[in-house]
């Protein structure tokens, strides 16, 4: 009688592997075929034009005529010669360090309010997230309404007391103040998202924290703190780049302030009314490249904004690594 012995490890382990390979194979087409749409869109509308900015950004461009290659003349200009450039870079980094914070601190304000709230919550909750549903340029012709010097409501009221109301927008040194009520006033899109993860902390950790002694501000730092972090870092990410893209609120105040109808041509001069003070960096590349038709030099500013932009996250995603909850618990 004849005995089969079984095959070594080393022999079974060949003979095994040609039907994993093929498994892990199917399991990574199907995974890229159900990517594929998702990787086509990245990479035709966002790969692309950002490979093809950064080529006509070393080009004289102006859309009718064929680029040419002029080198680095559009980065050198950029950085040296440009009149607005850096006065519509410092306008956009003023959204970013006060806008963005200001309107973090009070969207998690209303929060906390509205998850203490017991009689009417509801109401509140839409009143005040009503306001983030309204269209940015309808929400801004209202707010350059109700602030107008001569006939708005705000300074009538101001009037009525024996006051001189101030000329809000008219005014260089309070348009982008008048603007950071606009954005206090639309923050419902990051109130409702923190509110969900005020609501969403855990009550046992309360009871511990109250239980071990923790008074108000030691249970918000050591238990409702560390819990908000990611929520805290998607609003801080999303809000630098939001307000580095800052375009749509600012152009429209200055056009209706300025009394125009619309944008259109000579956008130059309606832009940044009063006195630049509302020019931000996209309005000069637009006003540079579809104003001017400067698209080579354009796309120079583009590629400079994406860098920024690019730097800016890196280094708070890499201060927020600090801030993860078990760190901030210790």
């Amino acid at each position: 009688m004849t005995t089969v012995s079984a095959p070594s490890g080393r022999a079974a382990s060949h003979a095994v592997r040609p039907g994993l390979r093929r498994s892990q194979r199917r399991r990574r087409l199907t995974a890229y075929g159900m990517l594929a749409p998702a990787l086509l869109g990245l990479a035709v509308f966002f790969g692309y034009p950002l490979i093809a900015s950064i080529v006509f950004s070393f080009t004289r461009y102006n859309l009718l005529d064929d680029p040419q290659w002029i080198g680095l003349r559009n980065y050198e200009y950029l950085f040296t010669q440009d009149p607005k450039v850096w006065v519509a870079a410092g306008n956009t980094l003023w959204f970013v360090a006060f806008l963005v914070p200001v309107r973090i601190v009070c969207a998690l304000a209303v929060a906390g309010l509205l998850v203490r709230a017991r009689q009417a919550s509801g109401f509140w909750r839409t009143a005040f997230y009503l306001p983030a549903l309204v269209p940015p340029v309808a929400s801004v012709v209202a707010f350059v309404f109700l602030f107008n010097p001569g006939t708005g409501p705000v300074n009538a009221v101001i009037r009525f007391f024996g006051g001189q109301g101030p000329l809000w927008f008219n005014d260089p040194a309070l348009s982008k103040p008048s603007l950071l009520l606009l954005g206090v006033w639309v923050l419902g899109d990051i109130m409702i998202i923190f509110l969900a993860a005020l609501l969403d902390v855990p009550r046992e950790q309360y009871e511990a924290a109250e239980l071990d002694g923790a008074n108000a501000p030691q249970r918000f730092r050591y238990v409702t703190f560390p819990n908000l972090v990611p929520v805290l870092v998607f609003a801080l990410v999303t809000g630098v780049i939001a307000a580095l893209q800052y375009f749509t609120e600012a152009a429209v105040a200055s056009t209706v302030a300025l009394g125009k109808a619309s944008v259109g041509e000579g956008a130059g001069a309606v832009l940044g009314y009063p006195d630049d003070s509302l020019l931000t960096y996209t309005q000069w590349l637009y006003v540079r490249g579809f104003s001017n038709y400067q698209l080579g030099y354009a796309s120079a500013l583009a590629v400079l904004l994406f860098v920024v932009a690019a730097l800016f996250l890196v280094l708070l995603l890499r201060r927020v690594d600090a801030f993860t909850p078990e760190e901030a618990q210790g």
